[in-house]
């Protein structure tokens, strides 16, 4: 038996999306890799338009198909170029939910198929109808895509500022009773009559979706990555179910890559923040709302002007760039890429340190110093950052606040304790840029800002790259 032309644009669209998440790995083979991806789905989209057949009939309603392409391709392709980079994660975020609405709506739709084709034949019981593996496939597509869905729209409007942290006694045991409705309702769905069934299914959807929102609801700003990454991987799973119940091998391979790579992600986030995976999923950290390092007297610090931090960076050997979420919210990137240029020229050594949950989302630091043309040779991972601060003469950092704070090493009692930070701190002398003296996304105080090495350059980063850029101009 010949394998048909459909199969052939399956395992090609299969492989190119394999090869792109190879090279997503890679900082300079990541567009690429992203073009030829985006290029196994056109072709994956084609052959299911044209060559698809449903018990032998091509597709119909055609028009409706490339209308809804249409709109589709331009909602996205207008969002994604008008976005800034400061609203790059809350985009991120609201596609992933629109990704998990799909696959849901595709298990809800194949369950009325179901109904509707047998509700005429008298058939009492659900599970004589459908098969336990394949009522699985239906109902955990349904349930792990609505609460992707639900959980990206409360990630985005944490990220946008529009949501609040909510939190209040009781929480994680509201959280595990509503995951064990919706689980009862699922197995109850299953055991009962067609027409009770048919209620219950939808049921478990809309306790999903309540699950989904107060699964997201009490995590803090700091813990944002995470949660991201881990709907991501919500939403690949939901997708490989579509892909099993239409015998879709592009949409099952594309589900399981997303599963398995966003899974992955979140561990190494959980790992990078010092959480447990069985805390995300309970929804129980970063909403800690007091700590004694919120209210701790930590002395004096120092400030710098502008005059002297230009001095001391021409004049050093080597200076390490501590980029933050403050960074992209001044839009400084470019600004930050022309300071590094300049004392390159000077024969300073310079060199980013990029902690892997800078920012709102896993790689916004990467992305953000991508798009200033920023050579990927210069930007160091943390341990390989840690082990040069020691004999670094200058750290700048831009806007991070969190992921540079000592207390996650000295505090037992702060909510980011046992969090890898960059040893920023070792450095000869340490310059922080902030608009003020304002806590971090974390809401707690840096111990860093009061360290004898360290001294506050404030003002908005773009204004004071510019600003420094000219001052070392004119020694």
């Amino acid at each position: 038996m010949g394998i048909d032309l459909l199969t052939v644009f399956y395992i090609a669209a299969s492989v190119t999306f394999i090869l792109g998440l190879k090279m997503l790995s890679n900082p300079a083979t990541a567009r690429r890799g992203n073009l030829i991806a985006a290029g196994g789905m056109t072709l994956a989209i084609i052959g299911t338009i044209f060559l698809y057949k449903n018990e032998g009939s091509p597709l119909h309603n055609l028009g409706w198909i490339f209308l809804g392409i249409f709109i589709g391709g331009l909602i996205g392709t207008m969002t994604a170029r008008k976005v800034k980079m400061t609203a790059m994660p809350e985009m991120v975020s609201l596609f992933n939910g629109m990704g998990g609405a799909c696959a849901a709506l595709i298990s809800l739709l194949e369950f009325e198929h179901l109904f509707e084709a047998n509700r005429s034949e008298g058939l009492s019981s659900f599970s004589g109808l459908v098969q336990p593996g394949f009522y699985l496939t239906i109902v955990t597509g349904v349930i792990i895509g609505t609460v992707s869905f639900a959980g990206s729209i409360i990630a985005w409007g944490k990220l946008s500022g529009n949501v609040k942290d909510i939190v209040f006694r009781g929480q994680h045991l509201t959280n595990i009773l509503f995951l064990a409705l919706v689980l009862a309702a699922a197995i109850y769905t299953y055991q009962t009559d067609l027409d009770e069934a048919h209620i219950y299914f939808f049921i478990t959807a809309g306790l999903a979706f309540f699950y989904g929102i107060l699964f997201v609801l009490p995590i803090g700003g700091a813990d944002m990555p995470v949660v991201i990454s881990l709907l991501n991987s919500f939403t690949g799973v939901a997708a490989a179910c579509g892909g099993f119940l239409y015998n879709n091998k592009a949409m099952l391979t594309g589900g399981i890559l997303v599963g398995s790579a966003g899974t992955l992600l979140t561990i190494m986030m959980c790992k990078a923040m010092n959480r447990s995976l069985l805390n995300v999923l309970i929804g129980s950290f970063g909403a800690s709302a007091s700590s004694s390092a919120e209210n701790m007297e930590q002395g004096s610090y120092k400030s710098i002007s502008l005059s002297d931090a230009a001095m001391v960076m021409a004049y050093s050997q080597k200076v390490l760039i501590v980029p933050g979420y403050g960074l992209a919210v001044a839009q400084a990137q470019y600004a930050c890429h022309e300071l590094e240029k300049l004392l390159t020229e000077k024969g300073v050594d310079v060199k980013y340190a990029i902690h892997p949950v800078a920012g709102r989302m896993p790689g916004h630091m990467n992305v953000l110093l991508a798009e200033a043309d920023v050579s990927y040779d210069l930007l160091l991972e943390m341990e390989q950052a840690n082990e040069e601060f020691p004999a670094t003469d200058v750290v700048l950092v831009l806007g991070a606040n969190d992921v540079v704070n000592p207390a996650a090493k000295k505090d037992p009692s702060s909510p980011i304790y046992g969090m890898p930070i960059l040893d920023v701190e070792l450095a000869k002398t340490c310059i922080v840029n902030k608009r003020s003296m304002k806590p971090g996304y974390a809401g707690i105080e840096n111990a860093l800002f009061f360290q004898p090495r360290t001294s506050m350059l404030f003002g908005d980063a773009k204004k004071v790259l510019q600003n420094l850029i000219g001052e070392i101009r004119v020694l």
